[in-house]
C-alpha cells in the first residue's frame, strides 16, 4: 500500500526555520522525504545539518519579512535550487508585547507586516507558480500551511498587534482555502498551543503568569517545538488532499479546557 504520509520527491519552503517551531517542521518534512529551502535572516546551520543528515537537498535563503520586498527572490531561489515548489509553510513571525494604552504605531505595523502582510504575499506568490505549472503539468497541486496561534482564537493580553495579526491569518487561511481548493491548493494552518520557544521565553520566566498557563494544558506540560512536526507533515501530505480551510489547534487541550 502506498503510504499516503511519504513526501518523497516533494519540495517545501519553510520561513523562519533557524530554530523553534520553523526548524522542527522543516526536520519533520524532510525526515518525511522532502527537499527543503528556508527563508529568514538569521543563517539556518543547525537545521541544515540535520536536513541534510535525513538525506534531503537543503537550501537556504537569506530573506527579512519586515517588508515584502524579498518575496519574488524567495520564491525564485527555492525554484532554482530544488526546480519547483511544492509545499509552503509561512512560520516567520515576531511579537511585541506592552497594554493596550500604551501600544506604538511601530510595534503595531512591524507585527503586522511580518505575521501577516508577508505570508499573504508569499502564499500569493506560491499560488502563482503552481497555478502556472498547471498548464504543462495539469497534476501538479501545492499545500499551503500558515502559523496561526491560541490568539486566532481567542483575545490574550498585551499583544495587541500579535492577536490581530493571527486572527488575519484564520482569516487568510480560509479566504485562500475558498479560492484555491479547486485550483490544487490545499490552504489550512496549525494553531499552535503555548511552545517552549524565544517567542514565549517572557512568559515562561514569570512564574505567577507559567504557573497559570501550566494549570490550563489539559496535557500537563508546555509544548516541545517538535510537536508541531507531524501536524505539518499531515497538512503537507496527500493524506489531508480533501483537508481545506482548517485551522488546527496542536495545544495539548487548551481549547477544549
Amino acid at each position: 500500500m502506498t503510504n499516503p504520509f511519504d513526501l518523497s520527491g516533494r519540495t517545501a519552503l519553510v520561513t523562519g526555520a533557524n530554530t523553534g517551531i520553523g526548524q522542527a517542521i522543516a526536520v519533520a518534512l524532510a525526515q518525511a522525504g522532502a527537499d527543503v529551502a528556508v527563508a529568514g535572516r538569521t543563517p539556518p546551520d543547525e537545521t541544515r545539518a540535520m536536513v541534510e543528515a535525513t538525506g534531503r537537498r537543503f537550501v537556504a535563503i537569506s530573506a527579512d519579512f519586515t517588508s515584502i520586498e524579498p518575496i519574488p527572490h524567495i520564491m525564485e531561489e527555492a525554484i532554482a535550487g530544488l526546480g519547483r515548489v511544492d509545499i509552503l509553510v509561512n512560520n516567520a513571525g515576531i511579537i511585541r508585547r506592552a497594554d493596550s494604552v500604551d501600544f506604538t504605531e511601530d510595534d503595531w505595523d512591524d507585527v503586522m507586516t511580518v505575521n501577516l502582510k508577508a505570508p499573504f504575499f508569499l502564499c500569493q506568490a506560491f499560488g502563482r507558480h503552481v497555478i502556472g505549472r498547471q498548464s504543462a503539468e495539469p497534476d501538479a497541486k501545492g499545500k499551503i500551511i500558515n502559523i496561526a496561534s491560541m490568539l486566532s482564537f481567542q483575545g490574550g493580553i498585551r499583544v495587541p498587534s500579535y492577536t490581530a495579526s493571527k486572527s488575519g491569518i484564520a482569516g487568510i487561511t480560509k479566504l485562500l482555502a475558498c479560492e484555491w481548493a479547486g485550483k490544487g491548493i490545499n490552504v489550512n494552518a496549525i494553531a499552535p498551543g503555548y511552545v517552549e520557544t524565544n517567542n514565549t521565553s517572557a512568559l515562561r520566566a514569570d512564574e505567577k503568569r507559567s504557573a497559570e498557563i501550566l494549570a490550563r494544558i489539559p496535557a500537563g506540560r508546555w509544548s516541545q517545538s517538535s510537536d508541531l512536526g507531524g501536524p505539518a507533515v499531515f497538512l503537507a501530505s496527500d493524506a489531508s488532499d480533501y483537508v481545506h480551510g482548517t485551522i488546527l489547534p496542536v495545544d495539548g487541550g487548551w481549547l477544549a479546557r
